[in-house]
């Protein structure tokens, strides 16, 4: 079946009289009858699903208009208009916008915040009668983390989760069609898909990918094509007869559900409707059963076939007192300078274990999970047996981590297995019974099924399954190895799952030990492990591995390994806390995001006698010149950008504390304003702390700014720039009308106008000095601008 969704609801409720800066969920208890014609426009052209008028009807939007107490009121009064525009067979689908806040460390709102600001509107759309609840528009996986689990907790209604996609093909955060449906997926999302942002055209890859990437219906609502601005007025140049003619297209690639968003209308759904004829029907699916992890922006796919996947284990305090010494002290420069430092050595996925003794493991996890997702775009494995650590570690990992272990003792499923399927993790499971180690393989792989049965009576599912052979040491047993080698046979043979270990128990009390966990390690490799969970820095293990790949035919025709061992390095590893080059190390701490290592490294260069110039531009400046690119290029995201721009930032402070007398001067004055009408300042406040790490004074007016108070303090600070931004189709206009405020009032500065809708064709011919597609190009933009 193919479903088709109603259009925009702004750009209708604009016609109908709605005035910029009016809250257009209040029209739901001050002129219903507006709405309830709107809905019945679109049942009556084809629409067999429409969405409330409950998009901003969060206690956070609404706020912005003094109506935050009144959240069940506006959501009951939607679904009732809604209601009574719909035909016999008509689904309504209650509407949940973003919050306009990041979550943090991207921003200050709390995850436990935002999933009860999602929580009170689910419940108040649950309880008035909708069929379904559809979260749209959201541009970071986590928050839409966030909701779904609120949706989950407040009803068993299906839901949607639709995320905005940019140009590049991922989220503003960075997350990929295929990691964001992996990760909703396990969740338990009904339907994944797209909206705003793009039009059809663009959006056609994303469904593709979507659609690939899991089972689940997908979802497309795109934009009436990019928006233009013709005599003064925003335009949605995609006629209906053009979207109608995208409507196969979208339903080739995968999509079962149709809509309109931004600038579509009654006529738009008309065509959608029109366009399918009985010769369209909805594509086969072939998406593969995979075992996957992921992070915000990553996926790592694991099982037999695929090349190895080397799961770092060195975020481990267990035997290391320095690194137990660390997080004892609140301190996780070194948990994070190891997890830089794997990557660089190969690992795709971290083991994190914060099994510190006397600590507070659960606030430990969260801040070191917090803090490695945004430094590392790689996957984690949750490493505790502490069922309120692993919570906290679940839910701030923006992504789809492992959980390591689950063992078959009852406590440990009871508490760990709802944990994997409430936030969607892959479980690692430890053949571990109530009555001990079991010795053969034969007892392993029974151990194993019990856990296996006890997860999918859970609701896991077998792509979240993987299995541990359990490694025992040699030198005490010496069919220990053995024994092990014949569970990975016997694993690969019953179930077919990824094997995971972490093999150096193999070695224990042996001389050489690196010498044995590499022989070993490539043994278990041929007889069915996956990932070994192991030191990446180990030269004899890098070897080996490199080897194996090519021997098991996953680095054909031995290329890699002829590139490696031809003398040909993959590069320096990440910044040593005291580099011989410390500029050089200054810059590699910043574009590496290490902000607690950043400071000794400026002091050290002082102390080597270089100037604050000196290190201002050979290392601040050139580091985030090559993040700037990195991120153009699409190799790092915003969460990296921004953790290096707070790096820089705290090396400008140290600058200042150690040189009292040293003030670096501003490179200029950047007042910044959302236009009036326009409460969503997300974007706007990503640039404003752009700007401000990159060294501009940022004067930030706020959101819902009048043109005249724009004027007024470009004049009153002196602004060498203006920066103007404007999510909103219906807001658009006034960034033409601040424009020729600024230029009517003879003000000097350059504008760089910039948002979700607006394209670089529109920011000319509203006549602005520059269009910025995003905080880094508005930051180049202004640097240049000032000469700089």
């Amino acid at each position: 079946m193919i479903f088709v969704f109603d259009g925009a609801m702004g750009t209708m409720l604009q016609q109908a009289g709605l005035a910029p800066g009016d809250c257009p969920e209040l029209w739901n208890v001050e002129n219903p009858a507006a709405v309830t014609a709107i809905h019945r426009r679109y049942v009556e052209t084809g629409a067999d699903i429409i969405e409330t008028n409950t998009f901003g009807a969060n206690r956070i939007k609404l706020s912005h208009y003094g109506l935050e107490n009144r959240v069940a009121e506006l959501n009951a009064a939607a679904a009732k208009a809604a209601r009574a525009a719909c035909g016999p067979k008509t689904k309504i689908a209650g509407s949940v916008g973003p919050t306009g806040k990041f979550i943090a460390p991207l921003g200050e709102l709390s995850f436990d915040d935002a999933y009860e600001v999602y929580y009170e509107q689910i419940s108040a759309l649950d309880a008035a009668g909708v069929d379904m609840v559809i979260i749209e528009t959201v541009i970071d996986i986590q928050e839409m983390r966030a909701a779904l689990l609120a949706v989950k907790a407040a009803t068993a209604k299906p839901v949607v989760c639709q995320l905005s996609f940019g140009a590049d093909g991922r989220t503003l955060t960075g997350t990929d069609p295929r990691t964001a449906a992996i990760v909703l997926e396990a969740m338990g999302a009904d339907i994944i898909g797209a909206n705003c942002s793009l039009g059809p055209a663009q959006l056609l890859p994303v469904v593709a990918e979507l659609a690939a990437a899991c089972s689940l219906p997908v979802s497309v609502q795109p934009n009436a094509g990019m928006p233009e601005l013709v005599n003064g007025q925003t335009v949605f140049p995609m006629s209906p007869a053009e979207m109608g003619e995208w409507t196969p297209k979208l339903v080739a690639a995968g999509a079962t559900y149709l809509g309109g968003c931004c600038g579509t209308t009654p006529e738009h759904i008309k065509a959608i409707k029109a366009a399918l004829g009985p010769e369209v029907k909805p594509a086969p699916r072939t998406a593969a059963v995979r075992t996957a992890l992921t992070s915000r922006s990553q996926t790592v796919y694991l099982g037999a076939g695929l090349p190895t996947v080397l799961i770092g284990e060195r975020i481990n305090p267990t035997g290391r007192k320095a690194l137990a010494a660390e997080i004892r002290e609140g301190s996780f420069a070194a948990v994070k300078r190891e997890a830089l430092e794997q990557v660089k050595a190969g690992a795709k996925v971290l083991d994190v274990n914060m099994g510190v003794p006397g600590i507070d493991q659960t606030a430990a996890m969260a801040t070191a999970v917090t803090e490695l997702s945004v430094l590392v775009d790689v996957p984690l494995a949750i490493d505790t047996t502490d069922a309120a650590a692993l919570e906290a570690g679940l839910k701030a990992f923006p992504g789809r981590a492992l959980i390591n272990s689950v063992s078959a003792e009852p406590e440990r499923l009871e508490q760990f297995l709802p944990l994997a399927k409430k936030y969607g993790a892959a479980v690692l499971c430890l053949p571990i019974a109530p009555g001990g180690v079991p010795a053969t393989a034969d007892e392993r792989v029974n151990i194993a099924g019990d856990i296996i049965n006890a997860a999918l009576a859970a609701g896991l599912r077998p792509q979240d399954l993987l299995l541990d052979p359990l490694v025992l040491t040699v030198a005490a047993d010496a069919r220990a190895a053995q024994e092990t080698l014949a569970t990975l046979r016997a694993y690969r043979r019953h179930f077919g799952y990824p094997a995971v270990m972490g093999l150096s128990n193999v070695s224990y009390g042996l001389p050489r030990r690196d010498l044995m966990n590499a022989a070993f390690c490539a043994m278990a490799l041929d007889a069915g492990l996956d990932a070994p969970i192991l030191n990446p820095y180990d030269p004899a293990m890098s070897d080996m591995l490199s080897a194996t790949a090519a021997l098991l035919g996953h680095d054909p025709q031995g290329q890699r390994y002829s590139t490696v061992n031809a003398g040909i390095s993959a590069g320096p590893a990440a910044a040593p806390a005291h580099a011989a080059d410390i500029l050089a190390a200054v810059k590699q701490a910043v574009t590496s995001g290490q902000k607690e290592a950043v400071a000794p490294l400026v002091r050290q260069a002082l102390a080597e006698g270089h100037s604050p110039l000196a290190i201002t531009d050979q290392g601040l400046t050139a580091a985030m010149n090559e993040v700037g690119e990195a991120f153009g290029k699409g190799r790092c995201f915003l969460p990296q950008v921004m953790l290096a721009a707070e790096t820089m930032r705290a090396a400008f402070l140290t600058l200042k504390e150690e040189l009292p007398a040293h003030r670096a001067d501003s490179l200029g004055t950047v007042v910044l304003a959302t236009v009036r009408g326009d409460i969503h300042d997300l974007g706007k406040n990503i640039v404003a702390a752009l700007m401000e790490n990159n060294g501009f004074r940022v004067v930030d007016l706020g959101k819902d700014v009048p043109a005249e108070e724009i004027v007024a303090a470009a004049k009153k600070e002196n602004a060498d720039v203006v920066g103007l931004c404007a999510l909103m189709t219906t807001t658009m206009p006034q960034i033409d009308i601040a424009v020729t405020a600024l230029k009517a009032a003879g003000i000097p500065a350059r504008s760089i106008v910039g948002g979700a809708v607006l394209t670089a064709e529109y920011a000319a011919q509203a006549g602005a000095d520059a269009y910025a597609g995003n905080g880094v190009e508005a930051v180049n933009i202004a640097k240049r601008f000032v000469g700089k």
